[in-house]
């Protein structure tokens, strides 16, 4: 029994690790993908307008939703290598209600990303090609970001295992 507990801490850190550098890899990647959504439509009239990601609420509730993400995953990231560096424990109740909170936060964000988008392209009735490839980035950041999502509630899930086993 002692050493199941003794290897266990280890791969948990190493899970740890592993998934926060995914969830920031991919919600940094889903940031640009969002950030870079830009198309110039054209009307039956021949008049062109450019769209953009941020004309949309929900596209901004989630980039807000990304970039938090992002720098919440950095910070828990460089806690991470500076506790495996240093033996330490780390700050095991932020982890755990801050990757709680944030799987929310992600999750809420990759929900309005694919929600407006269909309704978008429900209205648009799929807008012809340009608009098609608006849809398709937006699809792929919400995607992205909702693999995020999963990799910060793995890590809730280990945070709540790893929170009984810290010593008074």
């Amino acid at each position: 029994m002692a050493q199941v507990s003794s290897a266990t801490p280890a791969s948990s850190r190493t899970a740890s690790f592993i998934l926060r550098i995914l969830a920031f890899a991919l919600s940094l990647v889903s940031l640009v993908v969002l950030a870079t959504n830009t198309v110039i439509v054209t009307d039956s009239d021949f008049n062109e307008a450019k769209l953009r990601f941020q004309d949309f609420y929900a596209y901004r509730y989630m980039l807000a939703a990304i970039v938090i993400g992002t720098a919440y995953s950095l910070l828990q990231l460089v806690v991470t290598i500076c506790n495996a560096v240093s033996g330490g424990e780390g700050m095991l109740v932020l982890s755990f209600y801050g990757d709680k909170f944030m799987s929310y936060v992600l999750a809420t964000g990759a929900a309005a990303g694919f929600g407006v988008t269909v309704d978008l392209k429900r209205v648009t009735d799929g807008g012809g090609l340009e608009m098609n490839k608006f849809y398709e980035k937006a699809y792929a950041s919400a995607s992205l970001l909702l693999l995020a999502f999963i990799c910060t509630a793995l890590l809730s899930v280990i945070s709540a295992f790893t929170l009984p086993r810290r010593s008074p």
